[in-house]
């Protein structure tokens, strides 16, 4: 039954959602997984639920007009997709990128369904965002795009209905004017966004949260083959928040970083980034990864980013965006005696260079387990909003490195019980899919 159950999954979710190749990958990749799942539960086939979880509950498409600073009027699509609410309020970034379309947040918001689910915290799945590029826009044209998305979404969004948060190209200085523009509309204050700043109901540890989250799952990798990060070599691609903090945490452990990118090329320094350098850069002056050589003779500088995984390593953390590892890129990573790999951005590698992993015995830590950090993070933001409490920094990541050790063990502990083991991709997809579907089937056919 597992072939014709995917098959007949996937020639539905073809039909429907033609010229989403992004959305029809990861639907594949949980469909091929959790057939056994099926095959072992037939009244979960009866139920039609992978039926059901492949259609968002909800999708919200907009206008988002607003003038730049000469004041010229510029229109953008704005997006929601609430995927699926069955253990708690959609939970999900918003990505602000040229790039996003209906099949991106498609995508996104479904690996968000079972990457929550994997946390532990009653979040359901769900993202948005725009086709709206912040680069090189200046604060009040950020402000004003900001608040005409606002203007929208403010009317599908709640602290019990659907909280967002940030994502590619959405920050803080971005969360600040969504939550005011919120606030203005609503005459509320309430948790309705997650990666707030600290002034005005933020946690700590947020802003860290996926990059340390994803080095504390890589760490389960690791001493299952009794090693440590102490001496190891690491290449991380992008520069933004999860590859920032990824760095951190791996240097506080011992490791060696040694390259980073961003969407124009990559900085080799052979020496260990110097992270303050890339801080300035980055969070502060918003720059190109391409100055870090400027400033640090060491370091040399490739155009490109694509180059990055030819890089000798011997843990590699893709923190950028969807696809950024081929087959031709694992090969070289493996090659060049790459252990472990650990994904940071959602979906980084394709079908076929996991594969490549898997064949090779490379330790292989998927996103929706890896990178699972920052909205488990985001999930104790919305419970202190609740409480209207907040906790120290050393008790939100305490509680992130329970959730991130859960994370391991669950998908170690589903792996092993449907004949995966040691497959934490297929453990990954079966523990998040059990925990929804289990849900929906208690909540009856809505």
């Amino acid at each position: 039954m597992s072939s014709r159950f995917v098959d007949s999954i996937m020639e539905t979710v073809l039909a429907r959602n033609p010229g989403e190749p992004e959305f029809h990958q990861a639907v594949k990749e949980v469909a091929e997984s959790v057939a056994v799942v099926i095959d072992r539960h037939p009244e979960l086939a009866r139920a039609k639920i992978m039926e059901r979880m492949v259609e968002p509950e909800r999708q919200i498409l907009f206008r988002v007009p607003w003038s730049d600073d000469r004041g010229e009027v510029h229109v953008h699509r704005g997006f929601r997709v609430e995927f699926n609410s069955a253990i708690g309020p959609y939970k999900g970034g918003l990505r602000f990128h040229p790039s996003v379309y209906l099949g991106i947040i498609k995508f996104l918001g479904f690996e968000q369904v079972f990457k929550n689910a994997l946390t532990t915290t009653p979040i359901g799945g769900g993202k948005g965002g725009s086709d709206f590029d912040p680069k090189g826009k200046s604060d009040n044209e950020v402000m004003r795009f900001c608040q005409s998305f606002m203007n929208e979404l403010f009317r599908h969004v709640g602290p019990d209905t659907d909280v967002p948060a940030g994502d590619i190209g959405v920050g803080a200085r971005e969360i600040g004017y969504l939550f005011g523009q919120y606030k203005r509309l609503t005459n509320t204050f309430t948790g309705v966004l997650t990666g707030k700043g600290l002034e005005y109901g933020g946690s700590l540890v947020r802003n860290e949260a996926t990059g340390y989250g994803l080095v504390y799952f890589v760490s389960r990798l690791l001493e299952a083959r009794d090693k440590s990060w102490k001496g190891l070599k690491v290449v991380i691609s992008g520069s933004g928040n999860v590859a920032i903090y990824a760095t951190e945490k791996a240097q506080q452990f011992g490791a060696k970083v040694i390259a980073l990118s961003d969407s124009s090329g990559y900085v080799v320094d052979e020496r260990g980034i110097q992270l303050d350098t890339v801080k300035r850069i980055k969070e502060i002056e918003r720059g190109r990864i391409r100055e870090y050589a400027d400033a640090h003779p060491s370091a040399k500088y490739e155009q490109g980013w694509q180059g990055i995984w030819s890089i000798p390593c011997d843990v590699a953390l893709p923190c950028a965006t969807q696809n950024e590892i081929d087959e031709p890129a694992a090969q070289a990573l493996v090659r060049n005696g790459c252990i472990a790999v650990g994904e940071g951005a959602n979906m980084p590698s394709t079908p076929e260079a996991i594969q490549v992993f898997l064949d090779s015995g490379v330790a292989f830590g998927p996103a929706k387990a890896a990178n699972a950090g920052g909205v488990a993070t985001s999930a104790l933001e919305m419970s202190q909003n609740s409480m209207r409490l907040n906790w120290t920094f050393e008790e939100v990541d305490k509680r992130l490195q329970l959730i991130m050790n859960s994370i391991y063990d669950q998908c170690l502990a589903a792996a092993e019980a449907y004949n995966a083991k040691g497959n934490l991709m297929v453990g990954a997809n079966i523990a998040g899919f059990l925990k929804v579907a289990k849900a929906m089937m208690a909540q009856g056919l809505v």
